[in-house]
């Protein structure tokens, strides 16, 4: 049981990671990177990871109980295939994509256009896919096998008596 937890907390916090450089890749284009003088180079990549961990962070902040949720069913139903994770991820940055929507003032610029919404759509497939790599697909594993009691026959466990055509 603590191991599955320390797997489950584990593989949040790296899918928060990765959903926090997925949204800075966003903002900040690799084309934009490759075309960064070399003399520049190593700060716009330090401004970069700090941006991505603390997108990391707010992601985190703001999916940990849905995530919880999603975590808990599928340890519960033993979900080990990658769609799962990826619709919960996606279904959690949907959520977060209304919640900045909604708590925008009239005098802001808005957040909805098809890029940003493209961009938090792909940070929480992002996301559901690297919380599977490193924790949902052993959510079976984890799980204490579940064995008949041997000292009582099991009504599978008697013969069946076919009757014979004569």
């Amino acid at each position: 049981m603590l191991g599955r937890m320390i797997r489950v907390v584990f593989g949040f916090a790296v899918a928060c990671l990765a959903a926090g450089l997925t949204i800075v890749l966003f903002v900040t284009t690799p084309v934009e990177l490759a075309s960064t003088p070399s003399n520049a180079f190593r700060d716009t990549l330090s401004a970069n990871a700090l941006l991505a961990l603390a997108a990391a962070t707010h992601s985190a902040v703001f999916a940990a109980p849905f995530a919880l949720i999603g975590a808990v069913i599928g340890e519960w139903r033993r979900l080990t295939h990658w769609t799962y994770y990826a619709l919960v991820g996606i279904v959690i940055a949907g959520l977060g994509f209304l919640a900045q929507y909604w708590s925008e003032g009239g005098a802001q610029a808005s957040i909805v256009n098809n890029y940003a919404l493209v961009a938090f759509l792909t940070m929480g497939f992002v996301g559901g896919v690297i919380y599977w790599l490193m924790a949902g697909q052993f959510a079976r594993v984890d799980q204490e096998p579940r064995t008949p009691d041997l000292g009582k026959p099991r009504s599978n466990d008697t013969p069946r008596v076919v009757p014979s055509k004569s």
